[in-house]
């Protein structure tokens, strides 16, 4: 095999030797990345920060690596372009980094896209790498992938025949997804089975709606937020002031669900909490040059009025979810309830490479305002509490005094208007959910000890 016309390994590394500086020195376009922040552009770096012992290749590694690009174009089993070659050596440099930063080709520049739209065709599953098989970060609300059965922390060793060790998360989310109506089998492997678990999924057009609300019982409002896309804040808001308007404009206590939210647009999380925090800082976010460390603060104003607020976590939550949670926990505006979270404390820059290609780099870390890093750490909840399945007991319910033919009222039965009027949708939910049903449990606890101080507060002193 001979190489392309004109070209030489020794062409190769005269090129690299001047394209290499160039890159270094060249500005990069951003834009908003899933789970990343509004970056700007390297043009306000100083030198210090862009320069360093690394900064410039050695004229042996140059050379090593054109003795590579020689040596696959010579010998390799099959013809490979200069092109091929490139673009591999650029998805090997930056999935060696961290299973967050990617090559995105048009395809997957695409996908991304659509994840922050909330308009997708495939199975609903965010994914991650683990030691080489795709992880299920989180299914997504009321998708085939839920509605399945899948977990968090499920890897998936099985692409119908095909094994995912081996493949990129691209290629693995390029066959996930197709035709609505097509079918794909999954093997999973998850924890605590000792064999693998095969499901068949039909995929479908996958519409995500990231906010829905209902009132769990009178006075407490519960509001899921399954991720973060670009109008989730402003969703999120207009589910509070109508669970508000729908008790008579005032909560008696909050659950805010985040379990299994994979993330998504890290303002859009700042947005829901800054809704419930009056003042403060929300995240800020620490990386190598100056445009990557940026402060997010609340702006005056605490939506839900104070009333107490127990926010649900669980390993699915991660990202986004994981700053409103930990900024909540760090004000004491919230109780944590549930179990670790997934621990991604990084942010993720979009920069594009032309109209089609991009690449997404980790940029930085964020921190909640405490300083606490999530990155490979997690939220630790508050008070930690396993998911369980519920399962009501049958027994002879005991003679009482309201049992008895003709028995007296008591002199203060319920107007109509107190009765309940069949307006709580959650009591289904509440059933079958224990951590929901500890952070009912827990907000009705606070409520009634807030009340006791207030009433006690106000009665007069006896000397």
């Amino acid at each position: 095999m001979k190489l392309a016309p004109g070209f030489t390994p020794f062409a190769l590394l005269f090129s690299l030797m001047l394209v290499i500086p160039s890159l270094q020195a060249q500005n990069a376009e951003a834009t908003p990345a899933l789970d990343g922040h509004q970056p700007a552009s390297d043009e306000n770096a100083t030198d210090d920060e862009m320069d360093g012992p690394e900064a410039r290749l050695p004229l042996e590694d140059l050379r090593k690596f054109t003795e590579v690009f020689e040596r696959i174009k010579r010998t390799y089993v099959e013809e490979v372009s200069d092109q091929e070659l490139l673009e591999l050596a650029i998805e090997g440099m930056l999935s060696g980094l961290d299973p967050h930063s990617a090559y995105l080709k048009p395809e997957a520049f695409s996908q991304l896209e659509e994840s922050t739209s909330g308009e997708f065709g495939g199975l609903g599953i965010e994914v991650g790498m683990e030691d080489g098989f795709v992880q299920v970060i989180a299914p997504i609300d009321g998708t085939p992938a839920a509605k399945a059965g899948i977990q968090p922390g499920d890897l998936i060793i099985k692409l119908d025949d095909d094994t995912v060790k081996g493949m990129s998360l691209e290629q693995a989310i390029k066959k996930m997804r197709g035709k609505p109506g097509s079918k794909i089998t999954l093997t999973l492997a998850r924890d605590g089975e000792t064999s693998p678990i095969v499901v068949e999924l039909e995929r479908a057009i996958i519409k995500v709606t990231s906010v829905r609300s209902e009132m769990l019982e009178r006075g407490y409002g519960y509001i899921r937020v399954s991720n973060f896309q670009q109008n989730t804040g402003k969703d999120f808001i207009e589910a509070l002031d109508e669970l508000k308007e729908r008790n008579n404009g005032d909560l008696s206590g909050l659950i805010l669900d985040l379990r299994n939210n994979p993330g998504g647009i890290l303002q859009a999380g700042v947005a829901v909490a800054d809704a419930l925090l009056d003042e403060g800082k929300i995240v800020y976010t620490e990386g190598r040059v100056s445009d990557s460390q940026l402060e997010f603060n609340a702006s005056p104003g605490d939506s839900a009025k104070g009333v107490p607020i127990v926010v649900l976590i669980n390993a699915g939550s991660a990202s986004a979810s994981e700053i409103v949670a930990g900024a909540l926990q760090d004000h004491g505006r919230a109780v944590v309830l549930g179990t670790d979270s997934f621990g991604k404390g990084s942010v993720q820059t979009v920069m594009p490479l032309g109209p089609d290609y991009a690449i997404k780099l980790t940029t930085a870390r964020y921190f909640t305002p405490d300083g606490r890093s999530i990155q490979a750490k997690g939220i630790r909840p508050d008070i930690k509490v396993q998911q369980a399945r519920l399962e009501a007991v049958d027994s002879d319910r005991p003679m009482t005094e309201a049992n008895l033919t003709g028995h007296l009222g008591s002199g203060m039965e319920p107007s109509s208007a107190e009765e309940d009027s069949g307006e709580f949708t959650g009591t289904e939910r509440l059933d079958r959910d224990y951590q929901l049903r500890s952070a009912l449990n827990l907000l009705q606890g606070m409520s009634i000890f807030d009340r006791r101080r207030q009433s006690n507060a106000q009665q007069p002193e006896l000397n």
